[in-house]
Formats: structure tokens, sequence, C-alpha cells
């Protein structure tokens, strides 16, 4: 099950090009530090390192493929551990390899891309304690945590969960070993630089956070709860629901009670935030262990349960091309329309999207550059030297900054993140090349403009579509006095 979940996933990672994220991630990376405005720096850093091996998108994506490939491999440790046999090891392995939304988190290199495995491998932790008394499981299970905290801000909620399932049970006993304590201490010294960044810069994460409004779509308990069952599939969310019943109701899972508690948390805690359904994603790998268990028990023939697996993961594979860049863009439309599909909008951008976000985004970045390169290749020499490229968000100005080398780009200038704190970078402009709706707002801060065209790709982001390129000439004021404003933490 392993080697072909890795093997899915490597076929596809040279499918598309690279993800928005992925992009400014590179960027990022290329510029080491112990934090950036909306993430810790452990992805930025491998992302830019695997790109630097030869800026090819399925090299760039091999961390991905191991993040796949291991989930199913420690999702079958868990079963086994659990006390299950081999159709319980197949069926959890099925679940965490095949169930779309898992595939869609390691379709890319991005923060999301390591949280499945990571949170997977705390609960395994302290199920090991609970189970089987192992006193190491907590030193390996904090250094897992310490890393995932250097990968994404996520884990506390999980941690918390885990905790006060823990409180509730008689496996409170755990809070009392000593190396549980040495675990959350060495999580908190690996994850204490990022914090330390954070703190140093004002804690823009916060602030970032506090905004989120404004580009996400909150979804209420009950629509939030049916979008889990298509993006797992029934079948698997099924699996999931026995997961989470299952240790009140079976003697040998009671050790582990903690976990269904913990899962039920975070989902609170997710959907009273207004949050995306991924975000309760990494949560689903226990469930399946536990819930395969259960399955396994319940289900006692061996074909019986191996067609209820095929099933399953036969209805996850006709959603696969939804989570995985599988089919070309206009096969892709073809078949969401003969499937009468959509994916649900979740961001207030993705409602004229054609294919389904994270795809849109892997879309139409050379189609991008090419143009705003043209544009600024068309400038006399000595107008080129004094004039910066400046566009509204990260995905442009890190498409710019990563293939923008044949055109002789400067580095893009954006107000949006991280990039609004590395600024000017260095340059000081008498003109700019400015990307964005509505061009008539330029007139108040240029001496003359002159527009170029708009942008095109066919299938990128709908919101990336006809922007117009046009030259500010004479900017007044000058770019370090407007810098300020251009500011967007989002």
């Amino acid at each position: 099950m392993t080697t072909v979940v890795a093997a899915l996933h490597l076929a596809v990672a040279n499918r598309y090009d690279l993800f928005r994220d992925e992009l400014y991630f590179i960027v990022c990376g290329r510029h080491p530090a112990f934090g950036y405005v909306d993430q810790p720096p452990l992805v930025p850093l491998l992302d830019a390192a695997t790109y630097a091996l030869g800026a090819q998108t399925w090299v760039e994506r091999l961390p991905a493929v191991v993040a796949a490939a291991a989930l199913v491999w420690v999702v079958v440790k868990f079963a086994r551990l659990l006390g299950g046999g081999n159709g319980a090891a197949w069926c959890a392995g099925a679940a965490a390899g095949f169930a779309p939304m898992l595939m869609g988190l390691t379709a890319t290199v991005n923060t999301t891309t390591f949280e499945p495995l990571a949170w997977t491998l705390v609960a395994y932790g302290l199920a090991r304690v609970a189970i089987a008394d192992d006193r190491r499981a907590p030193l390996w299970a904090g250094l897992v945590a310490g890393l995932a905290m250097e990968a994404k801000y996520a884990l506390p909620l999980w941690l918390a969960g885990l905790a006060a399932g823990l409180i509730v049970f008689p496996e409170r006993r755990i809070l009392r070993y000593r190396e549980l304590w040495i675990g959350v201490a060495i999580a908190t010294l690996i994850a204490l630089p990022s914090v330390l960044w954070q703190a140093a810069h004002g804690f823009p994460f916060r602030e970032l956070v506090r905004n989120a409004h404004l580009k996400d779509i909150a979804a209420g308990p009950l629509p939030f709860a049916l979008n889990q069952i298509v993006v797992i599939t029934p079948l698997f969310a099924a699996l999931a629901l026995l997961g989470l019943i299952a240790p009140f109701a079976m003697k040998r899972l009671r050790a582990v009670r903690f976990i269904p508690v913990a899962f039920a948390l975070a989902a609170i805690a997710i959907v009273a935030g207004g949050g995306k359904d991924y975000y309760l994603a990494a949560a689903y790998p226990p469930l399946f262990a536990l819930g395969s268990v259960a399955f396994e028990a319940i289900v006692r023939n061996a074909i019986v349960r191996g067609v209820l697996v095929g099933i399953s993961v036969a209805g996850a594979l006709v959603a696969a091309p939804l989570a995985l860049p599988i089919l070309s863009p206009p096969t892709l439309v073809a078949y969401q329309a003969a499937l009468h599909i959509h994916p649900a909008a979740q961001e207030r951008g993705d409602a004229g999207d054609a294919l389904p976000p994270t795809f849109a985004d892997m879309l139409g970045w050379h189609d991008f550059v090419r143009e705003v390169g043209a544009a600024y290749d068309s400038l006399p020499p000595a107008e080129r030297a004094r004039t910066a490229i400046v566009v509204d968000n990260y995905g442009e100005a890190a498409a710019l900054d990563v293939y923008g080398s044949p055109y002789h780009l400067p580095e893009a200038l954006s107000g949006h993140n991280q990039y609004f704190l590395w600024a000017e970078r260095g340059q000081h402009p008498v003109d700019v090349l400015r990307v964005q709706n509505n061009p008539e707002r330029l007139a108040p801060f240029c001496a003359t403009v002159k527009v170029f065209g708009t942008t095109t790709g066919r299938y990128a982001r709908d919101f990336e579509n006809g922007k117009t390129i046009a030259l500010c000439r004479g900017l007044h004021p000058d770019i370090a006095t407007i810098w300020p404003s251009l500011k967007v933490f989002i």
C-alpha cells in the first residue's frame, strides 16, 4: 500500500506547474530566517533546498511523496498497535492513502503537507504510552511536535485536545511521567526560534489570523460536516465515525479514548473559528486506525472486508482527479461537468475559477511572467535601470522572482505578507511597472501612465486574469513613502 501511494503521487508530481505557495516558499527559503510573516521556517527552507537541486517540479514535490507514503506506514503501525490484524491494517492504510482530502494535502509541498503525518505520530506516541507503557515514545513524539511547529502553527490545537482527553480518563497517569515533560521541553526548544522571531516582529501571524475573515468563507456546522463527508468520501467518513465511537464501545480500545475527544474538540474549535474544511484533515488518520480495528471486529469475513475496502478505494479514486493533478485542465473541466461537481468555495476569490483552486494556482504563472517580462523588456535599458516591478500578491511576486531570470527582471515588490517586510529590496525606482486592476487609480501617483496590456491565463485563478500591466513614470511620492500603505497581511 505504501509503495502504491508513493507511486501514484510521484507519477503526477510533474503534471502541472508549481503551486502559488510553493513559489512563495522557494523565495522565502532563499532568504533564510527563523520565521516569516505567515509561517515558520521549515517548509520555505525545504522548498528552496529541493528546488535548488534541479528546478524541477517533481523534485520539488519529493518531500510530499514521502509524507504521503509515510502516513500510510504509520497508520498501519497504529492499527496493529491497537490490536488490529491484516484486515484492519489494509483498511487503515487504504483510508490514509486514498481519502481525497489527504491526497490533496500532499499534492504540493506546503505547510499542511506534513500535518497529517505529524498529528498521527504524536497521537501514536501517546497511544504507545497508554497501551504498552513505552516511556521512550514521548521523547520522539516531542521531537516530531517541535518540527511540526516549525512547519505550521496549528499543532497546539491538537495537543490541547489530546491533553484534555487524557485528563478526562485514567490515562491521565501519563501526565505524571517525567518522559512526557522532557518531550514537551524538546518540542518547546525546537519551536522557540520561530516564536521568538514572531515576537521580535510584533507577531505578524496574529494580525494575519485576525484578517482571515476578509478572505475566507466561513461555513456553519452543518455545511462543514456535510462537506467533510464529500472530501473524505462517504465510506471513509463512515470509517472515521466508527473510529470516533469505537473506543467507548470496545474494551481493548478504551485506553485511547483521548483520541476521539481530541478530534471532537479540534472540530468544534475549527468550526467556531470559521476554519476551512482541510484544517481538520490531519486529525482523521488516527480515527482511521481506530475505525479499522472496529471494522475488522464487526466484519469477520475477510472476503467481505476486502470487497468493502475495494469499493471504498474505488469511490475515492473517482474523486482523485479533484485532489491530484491527474487530468489535463480541459479534461478536468469536462470531468467535473460530467460528475456535476464544482468544488465548494473556500475563499472569496474562488467563485470564478474553472478548476479547483489548488490546481488553478498551479497554472498561468509562466504566462504571467512572460507578459510582465515582455513589458519590462520593451523599455530602453536606461529606463529599465530605474524601474521597479510592483504586484498585488506573493504569488505574482514569487513567480516573477523564480521564473523571471530570462527577462533579467529586478526582484519583485509587493506589500503582501513577507514581501512587505522585505520592502523595496534595495531598489530606489523613479518609475514603476505596476500590475493591478483599475489602472486609473495610478494617475494621482504618476506623471504619465502607459498601458502595455492585461494578464491572461486560461485556467489560472480568475482574479489573476484581466489585470493591467502599466508603466507609472515619475512616481510621486517615492516608493519608500508609499510603502506603508501597501501592507496586506492576509
